[in-house]
């Protein structure tokens, strides 16, 4: 059991957040103003989080970006909270909404609709299951992400695409939501990148899924919102 203060937790969360935002490491100057606390107290809560395995510093950087057991534990703290919060609807899920409304009588299309809303809510990859085939959209955007422009990157984020569908048929995911974070990925574990899906019942399947790819800096609490709204939604209207 990882023991750690409110504050790490807070910095954490922070660091995660600022570089989703960012795409560049979080300095403790940047902490420091936020938390109204001096560098030092930051680069000491950043020693500790280190130590712990949450954060970790490039080479080319003195600030510090998240690890993959960092978005972990942040993923299971949001869908802690998300579970137990059930959020009004935003904006972004009404749009969601009424694109699915106006195909409801066609299940195909209204899927596709709720993968192009996905794309367009996240800049990430979109993806479904319609019968036997897998629906994608937005790679654009997936391979536009700096860290897919190293060509290694680029590469096992392709490796996982070709063999995203028969996985899916085969391993069948149970959770509502699921959420795969870098090397947790069951393929293309060194591609850097985060799976978030969603499963729902569709005249096709009883394991039909939604959701996106995109890489492991991420907006997660917003991405996994929209995701696990966009399949209850699919499921309601078919």
């Amino acid at each position: 059991m990882v023991t750690m203060t409110e504050r790490q937790m807070q910095i954490l969360a922070a660091i995660i957040e600022q570089y989703a935002e960012v795409a560049s490491p979080v300095g403790s100057v940047t902490l420091a103003k936020l938390f109204n606390v001096s560098s030092a107290t930051i680069r000491s809560e950043m020693a500790k989080l280190e130590e712990l395995g949450f954060i970790e510093q490039p080479h080319t950087s003195s600030g510090r970006i998240p690890t993959d057991t960092g978005y972990r534990f942040y993923v299971n703290t949001i869908t802690e909270s998300q579970e137990k919060n059930v959020p009004q609807l935003d904006r972004s899920a009404r749009a969601i909404e009424a694109r699915v409304n106006t195909h409801s009588d066609h299940a195909d299309r209204a899927i596709r609709s709720a993968v192009d809303s996905l794309v367009e809510l996240t800049q990430n990859l979109g993806i479904a299951t319609i019968g036997d085939e897998l629906y994608m959209s937005g790679i654009g955007n997936l391979f536009s992400q700096p860290e897919f422009l190293k060509s290694n990157h680029a590469q096992a984020v392709a490796r996982l695409l070709d063999n995203l569908e028969p996985w899916l048929r085969e391993a069948a995911p149970n959770e509502p939501l699921n959420v795969y974070i870098g090397s947790e990925n069951p393929i293309g574990k060194a591609s850097g990148s985060t799976m978030i899906i969603s499963r729902f019942r569709s005249p096709y399947s009883d394991h039909s899924y939604i959701g996106v790819l995109g890489p492991t800096r991420q907006s997660y609490g917003k991405v996994m919102r929209l995701v696990r709204h966009a399949g209850a939604m699919l499921e309601e209207v078919l």
